[in-house]
């Protein structure tokens, strides 16, 4: 069928999928997996689902508990594997035939199949990573959020602390496999080896929260503790709505809106970070102002002051959005529910059309691929990426996260600030008052600009738009993710840049994406988790919902990273840029999509179960001996209650655990085969042993604020060795004359010149 429909698309005249010619073979057990696969399928590949004879354990999962009509399929096993093909074993034939190779299950061996098809990309998905101490351990989605920080850092002291609802971890994890291996086989596809890429879903996990602990270390504060954003869910007359305040002005702008002056004479207020010891203060007096109107007048209030306020969306909401409707986000699954479309749009490729998931085993005895002819792979010691240049205009947090997957593959990325309004995360979540280069300081940008080289550009003068230009001619790739208006204000739209450079892939990464009623509404991360429904299932089940905390920003930009990918091999096969968005709602809305499905198919809308998770499970975090010691457990089989019960020899499972040190019983329950975890700050996940062992954090020495260590991609060194980070996060245009002399030919009497007419510089303009 998948053939056949490329045939069509070829014949037809309409436009072609990026990964037309690709073929994937997905032996998964796991959403991680599953939704890997489902990008490639959006995409355009071939992808064959090899499944056990007793068919993918997704095929009964329902996130509400609810049962599938009899002989179907539970519905987000059709979403997730709409458009496959399933066989139910993995021949050698198919496998040597695919061009990658995607796995959930430890008893794979990835080298056996590289020695016999050294040009296949080979992804493995597993907990812990491949290797390490904690290789084997057991995991669900629940306990490495307790291992990663996230849970530790989000609820309110007074109870416990909060997983974020849903699986979001996996779809973050199939989201980073699905780049990885694109970048991967961009090397193989200019004549160099495969290889086998080790992805942990520990690592993705971790990668959602913000780099605590290089906000300890360049603030020089203690590990954070758990809190909740003030303000961020409250209530309105009718219902919540979410607020999301990020930058200094927008605190006061916010002030000027609830009519409270009072808000704007604390300094420590204009951070979030400061909030916090004032949140009963702050709450007494916009409370009333709240309470007394509706949620839709306080969203219509917030757009003219240019902040970030929404109403929180369900299962049963969000498709009746009029921006969502407008836009045409919701489409048709053959199994007959309503889910979001692809999460990218691109003007010269098309996704591929949503096609019926397969039954268990229906493509068993056909022929599937002829083995591509190739010669031997070229030895090569470049990066997958070697080569392709990226001019990054991006700022905060997603779109600098997706380069910098792109920029730890080899990509040369060249960021664009300028003086007069540098990128806004080196300072918006707090600064240093004791140096005088405080903007240096701002961890998330540490965390996500290693390997990149800082340019300052003036893009509202003459010569800041012609040295852009210059850059642009240079380029493969320019990503940015301003709000609509911006780049063409600048005159630097997409058709401007394909028309310097005509095989330019042009990222957009809006938050609601270049069309639509909702186009010029601010929006961060938080925002999407409110509306798409995060924020929803997120919190104790008696009280109000409770914010991710911008875990969706890391996983916009792994969706951007596979997107830009897509685009750059389609340019490579037909010469042809284009421009592709991708608007963070859509990706968020892709990654919620299972409160929309069976709100559609069951009627039941997903909500808050604390720490429970789904229905069927025993699961949630209990105290352990000593102060604010939790541990997580999560139990999905009768024998991780037989294993429970064996240990605590028939007493109270708080009670037994509320006697035991944290570690130990840690430790104890992992051995019986019961997944659990500590629950830890995420200042302090340097010290996870699993994550040391693989090397997940690197030393980098940064020449202002020395050495610290940074998150790499999800994934073991390639090859064996290679470091992923070269280079630490620049200081503000320090690559000024590198980059200008080098690529636009400037002389330093050009650079002097520049500087004094403020076009480039390296220090806010101001200070």
């Amino acid at each position: 069928m998948a053939k056949n429909h490329r045939e069509d698309v070829r014949l037809s005249g309409v436009s072609p999928t990026p990964l037309v010619d690709l073929r994937v073979v997905e032996v998964s057990d796991r959403i991680a997996g599953a939704y890997c696969g489902k990008l490639f399928v959006d995409a355009g590949a071939d992808v064959v689902k090899v499944e056990p004879v007793s068919g993918d354990p997704l095929r009964r999962f329902t996130a509400t508990g609810a049962t599938p009509a009899e002989g179907a399929d539970a519905p987000l096993f059709s979403y997730l594997n709409a458009g496959k093909r399933s066989v139910t074993s993995a021949s050698d034939e198919l496998l040597a035939c695919a061009d990658v190779v995607l796995v959930t299950q430890r008893e794979f061996d990835p080298q056996r199949l590289l020695d016999v098809s050294p040009r296949s990309v080979v992804v493995t998905v597993s907990d812990f990573g491949w290797a390490g101490p904690w290789s084997d351990r057991p995991a669900t989605e629940f306990t490495l959020q307790a291992w990663s920080g996230l849970t530790g850092f989000r609820g309110d002291p007074a109870g416990p602390p909060i997983s974020i609802g849903g699986e979001l971890g996996e779809y973050m994890g199939g989201a980073c496999a699905a780049y990885g291996a694109l970048a991967l086989r961009r090397r193989v596809r200019r004549g160099g080896p495969g290889g086998h890429l080790d992805m942990s879903m520990l690592e993705a996990i971790t990668l959602m929260q913000s780099s605590e602990w290089l906000h300890s270390q360049l603030l020089n504060v203690p590990p954070v503790r758990r809190s909740v954003e003030v303000p961020s869910i409250e209530e309105a007359s009718d219902g919540y709505v979410g607020i999301s305040m990020v930058t200094g002005q927008q605190w006061l702008d916010f002030a000027a809106m609830v009519d409270c002056h009072e808000l704007t004479e604390i300094p420590d207020l204009r951070f979030q970070i400061g909030r916090w010891g004032y949140r009963d203060w702050i709450r007494e007096r916009i409370g009333p102002w709240m309470r007394e109107r509706t949620v839709s007048e306080i969203v219509e209030l917030g757009q003219l002051f240019r902040l970030p306020i929404a109403p929180l969306g369900n299962g049963s909401t969000i498709p009746q959005m009029d921006h969502l409707r407008e836009r045409g986000v919701y489409t048709e699954n053959p199994a007959g529910f309503r889910q979001p479309r692809a999460p990218w749009l691109m003007s010269a490729a098309a996704p591929a059309p949503i096609r019926p998931a397969p039954a268990r085993g229906e493509a068993d005895g056909e022929s599937l691929w002829q083995a591509r002819e190739s010669a031997a792979p070229a030895a090569t010691a470049d990066l997958p990426l070697a080569g392709v240049r990226i001019v990054d205009l991006t700022a905060f947090w997603a779109g600098p996260a997706a380069t910098h997957s792109l920029a730890a593959f080899g990509a040369d990325v060249i960021k664009i600030e300028a003086i007069q309004r540098p990128d806004g995360i080196r300072y918006s979540g707090g600064m240093r008052t004791d140096v005088d280069d405080w903007w240096e300081y701002g961890w998330v940008f540490h965390a996500m600009n290693t390997n990149k080289r800082s340019v300052t550009l003036d893009l509202q003068s003459e010569d800041g738009v012609g040295l852009f230009k210059q850059l642009v001619s240079q380029a493969d790739v320019v990503i940015e993710n301003f709000s609509p208006r911006v780049m063409d204000q600048f005159g630097l739209g997409s058709d401007a840049l394909l028309a310097i450079k005509p095989d330019l892939v042009v990222v957009r990464m809006p938050a609601f994406g270049l069309t639509g009623p909702w186009r010029d509404r601010v929006g961060f991360a938080p925002t999407m988790e409110q509306i798409a429904g995060l924020a929803w299932v997120t919190g104790l089940p008696e009280g109000p919902p409770v914010p991710p905390r911008g875990a969706c920003d890391p996983l916009a930009g792994a969706h951007a990273a596979f997107a830009s990918l897509a685009a750059l091999e389609f340019a490579d096969r037909t010469g042809r840029g284009q421009l592709v968005e991708v608007p963070m709602i859509e990706t968020v809305l892709n990654v919620t999509a299972t409160q929309t499905i069976e709100f559609d198919v069951f009627g039941e809308i997903l909500s808050r179960r604390g720490n429970r998770g789904h229905p069927t499970a025993t699961q949630d975090l209990y105290r352990c001996a000593g102060d604010e010691n939790w541990i997580a457990i999560s139990m999905h089989t009768d024998a991780h209650l037989n294993a429970l019960s064996e240990l605590t020899r028939g007493s109270e499972l708080g009670d037994w655990l509320a006697a035991q040190d944290l570690d130990d019983v840690v430790d104890a329950l992992a051995s019986a085969g019961i997944p659990a975890a500590a629950v830890v700050s995420p200042s302090l996940v340097t010290e996870n042993p699993q994550l040391q062992h693989r090397g997940f954090l690197e030393r980098l020495e940064h020449r202002r604020t020395g050495e610290g260590l940074y998150p790499t991609p999800p994934f073991a060194p390639l090859d064996g060795g290679h470091r992923w980070l070269h280079r630490p996060p620049p200081t503000l245009g320090e690559h000024n004359a590198e980059v200008l002399t080098e690529l636009c030919g400037l002389t330093d009497a050009d650079l002097q010149r520049l500087t004094a007419e403020g076009v480039i510089g390296t220090r806010p303009k101001g200070l």
